[in-house]
């Protein structure tokens, strides 16, 4: 494997693995999410949700009686790699109820964060997965019949070995700077922090993807600035948290929250962002069924419901009085453009409703029409015999066939041709299908 030249060692090098799974049953699993410490303070599902809506803790950790998200603390260590953890959140779909994140907490060791990055990416001359990561989704799949020893999850939770996984890193620095990715002349008024926020991010070192200079102030002009500290880049694959200046190790006044609040809150603002994804996804797709086949206006009623559903429980760009929060989900929704996204759902939607009910009006007036045309013979003959007094069942039967054969002239006419096209809800130069 190539590795990444100039790479260095941080003092806090976190990476957490987001992968998407199917969990058929519950894990006998500890509650909530994993729990970090720090000092006096730790991340329990309480404290967590004390920073959020109830609505989006309702989504994040569940309820007592329903609980949406286990965890279960393991250590293993393969080389600079050791999986800390690992975390399953309920992320049930109409179509998929199953459907659930994995998430693995993983702490890197010497100067191979961004090389571990890539080979979770998949970058060209890398190994598929670091091994102590690999291991991990290996129990991951195993089933507890087939094993002598248990595995992770049981059997309960199997993952999508094919997608990439997202990934949400943080470095802190171990001296005043980090040491500089991109040494061309070019890229001397890029800083090294910024390089760096990239390349956590986007997961590519100078063999991957060396950027062009003109596109440079592009590449992190989105960056968050948290404080004077760190600051935060938010990309389609992956986030990353970088530290400004030299991290004091346990010591620090401040990276120790700041780790605390990166694995835990700030990870729960991107996993909701993921959800969201995927339901809007999922919506797209719906709405472009609506009309492949008949019954279009009871898919669209399942869909407005859906629709209704989604605004209300997922939907939200407010998650909390506090303001990272929320700038970091608004920075994942962006990359996705998932606000557009779901405006343009809700104004396709209506479209779609305004089809329906014109085409439904279309086919009452239609099936008055074809009454009027109908009864008005009808009625003029019976009305004619009423007031000739003529009670013969044979003059009946010819008034009754006089007006039939009027009214299948009339339907021959321009008017009888409109009428029938409002019935079948087409209009009147669309042959049939």
């Amino acid at each position: 494997m190539r590795h990444t030249r100039n790479a260095p060692t941080g003092v806090r090098q976190i990476i957490a693995v987001v992968l998407p799974a199917r969990l058929p049953t519950d894990p006998a699993w500890p509650q909530g999410p994993l729990p970090f410490t720090h000092g006096a303070r730790t991340t329990t599902t309480h404290t967590r949700r004390t920073y959020f809506t109830p609505a989006v803790a309702s989504v994040l950790y569940g309820t007592p009686d329903h609980p949406t998200r286990w965890h279960r603390h393991f250590h293993h260590t393969h080389g600079p790699l050791t999986v800390d953890g690992v975390e399953l959140l309920r992320t049930p779909t109409d179509d998929n109820p199953d459907r659930a994140v994995a998430i693995l907490h993983l702490t890197i060791a010497g100067p191979e964060l961004l090389d571990t990055l890539r080979a979770l990416a998949r970058r060209p001359g890398t190994t598929p997965l670091p091994l102590a990561a690999e291991s991990a989704l290996n129990a991951l799949l195993e089933d507890n019949t087939h094993t002598g020893s248990e595995p992770l999850l049981g059997g309960r939770a199997t993952i999508e070995s094919d997608a990439l996984p997202y990934t949400v890193t943080l470095l802190t620095p171990s001296r005043v700077s980090l040491p500089r990715l991109h040494r061309g002349r070019d890229h001397r008024r890029w800083p090294p922090t910024q390089q760096w926020l990239w390349a956590l991010a986007s997961r590519t070192n100078a063999d991957d993807y060396p950027p062009d200079p003109a596109t440079v102030p592009q590449l992190t002009g989105a960056a968050l600035r948290l404080s004077a500290d760190w600051s935060a880049l938010v990309l389609r694959q992956g986030a990353a948290f970088i530290g400004h200046r030299r991290d004091h190790g346990p010591s620090d006044p401040f990276y120790g929250y700041a780790e605390l609040h990166a694995r835990s809150i700030y990870l729960d603002a991107l996993l909701l962002g993921m959800i969201q994804r995927t339901h809007i996804d999922h919506l797209t797709e719906d709405l472009a069924q609506v009309f492949t086949g008949p019954g279009e206006a009871n898919r669209l009623s399942k869909l407005e419901r859906r629709i209704a559903h989604f605004r209300s429980t997922y939907w939200r760009q407010h998650l909390t009085t506090h303001g990272i929060a929320n700038d970091l989900l608004i920075a994942y929704q962006q990359q996705y453009r998932l606000s557009d996204r779901f405006t343009e759902i809700l104004a396709e939607a209506a479209d779609h409703n305004r089809l329906i009910q014109t085409q439904e009006n279309q086919q009452i007036s239609g099936a008055l029409g074809v009454l009027t045309i109908l009864g008005l013979p009808l009625g003029t003959a019976l009305g004619v015999l009423q007031v000739l007094g003529d009670d013969d069942p044979w003059h009946l039967v010819t008034a009754t066939s006089g007006a039939l054969a009027a009214t299948a002239v009339l339907l021959t006419t321009r008017y009888g041709r409109l009428v029938l096209a409002a019935l079948r809800g087409r209009s009147p130069g669309d042959r049939d299908q």
